[in-house]
């Protein structure tokens, strides 16, 4: 069943707009009143990365007249692989100016809105309250749960997408949904995986174009949503494998044991980044990039250990290091490879990971190791700026 369209018409669509917008005009499920729909709404993007980049590129160019852009990151190198709203001239800039200006090039009769902020409990409520839709392409579990429960608790649907190397998801959520079939995220996901379960796109990558696939299944649901056609991703999870070319759809039911959203929470503690026992491991045992170098210039005799995975090894690497991933540590496995006669010192891209394998280690009685933290990112940008970064 169809919901209602989201968005009152604008009164009027002018000649320039008539012209701009004439292929949708033309489509009968369309028309002027979808059109003037598409013109009255106000669409927030929560991230300007990469999901956040095809989804604003493409709502402004479908004629949305207001966008929001919620973004306090900056363009980096690494960015570019993906994130196509953002070029080579804008390195350094803040994402949300940057997306602001291409959108301007796309069509300069939309309104942007920038919230050059990190979302949070305070401001949410605040940010989201004065739109009709919002557009989650978040990368992290905190936010996603935060998006959800500021949504449900302000009564406006959203649509939400992920993606992970080469596969990626989509859904829609509403939980007051005027057709009696409303659902929020925790339906799909009740709880958050255990810290450290799931990498991270940072940590694990994805295909660049990917974001492309998901991003415009993003859009073609606001758009379905906004002008009342079509038949929405409310109650189903798409799922897309790129590798596969395969799409499929999984039906969502209404959760009857979840409780009732009736605040927001500390996001943070509810997701963890890392686990209790990590944190507790880390503290009094974490090293400057800088601390390590001075280790290095001192001559001491110590095992430096690389948690990362070999496919990273290969990209960047702290000469002098030894790689045993991450997984082998937690499993036990390469307990017997980490010497007992010298200090261990462990890293892994930024310091997560490295905390989790030296909770490990302390338990297996290795009570002295310490991690780096914030990794051979911290160690390239601090020590070595000559090597990559990823």
């Amino acid at each position: 069943m169809a919901l209602p369209p989201l968005v009152e018409p604008a009164a009027e669509l002018t000649k320039d707009e008539v012209a701009r917008y004439s292929r949708h005009l033309i489509i009968p499920d369309v028309g002027v009143d979808g059109q003037k729909r598409l013109k009255n709404a106000k669409v927030l993007v929560v991230g300007a990365g990469g999901l956040g980049s095809p989804a604003l590129l493409y709502l402004a160019a479908a004629g949305v007249g207001t966008l929001g852009i919620v973004e306090f990151d900056e363009v980096d190198e690494s960015n570019l692989q993906r994130q196509v709203i953002h070029g080579v001239s804008d390195l350094g800039r803040p994402k949300g100016e940057s997306a602001r200006d291409s959108i301007r090039e796309i069509n300069p009769l939309v309104e942007v809105r920038l919230h050059a902020v990190r979302l949070d409990s305070e401001n949410v409520l605040d940010i989201f309250r004065d739109y009709d839709l919002i557009l989650d392409g978040t990368d992290n579990f905190a936010t996603r749960y935060l998006v959800n429960d500021a949504a449900v608790l302000l009564g406006k649907p959203y649509v939400w997408g992920s993606i992970f190397r080469f596969e990626g998801q989509a859904s829609v959520f509403w939980e007051d949904a005027p057709n009696g079939k409303g659902l929020n995220y925790r339906d799909l996901y009740p709880e958050p995986p255990p810290p450290g379960m799931v990498p991270s796109c940072a940590e694990g990558g994805v295909l660049g174009v990917l974001c492309a696939s998901i991003g415009s299944i993003m859009v073609t649901e606001a758009i379905k949503l906004i002008t009342g056609i079509g038949e929405t991703l409310l109650g189903r999870l798409m799922v897309y494998d790129a590798l596969e070319m395969s799409y499929r759809t999984i039906r969502i039911r209404k959760d009857p044991e979840a409780q009732k959203i009736t605040e927001l929470i500390d996001y943070d503690a509810f997701c963890g980044v890392v686990s209790d026992e990590a944190q507790n491991a880390a503290a009094g045992h974490t090293i400057t990039a800088s601390e390590l170098k001075e280790m290095f210039d001192a001559g001491k005799d110590f095992a430096l250990i690389d948690v990362r995975e070999p496919h990273e090894y290969e990209i960047v690497r702290i000469e002098g290091a030894t790689l045993i991933p991450k997984d082998r540590i937690l499993s036990g496995e390469a307990l017997a490879e980490i010497p007992q006669d010298k200090p261990v010192v462990l890293h892994c891209k930024s310091g997560a990971r490295s905390a989790e394998a030296l909770a490990a280690l302390h338990q297996a009685g290795f009570r002295d190791a310490v991690h780096v933290g914030g990794g051979v990112l911290a160690w390239a940008k601090q020590v070595d700026p000559s090597l990559p970064t990823y």
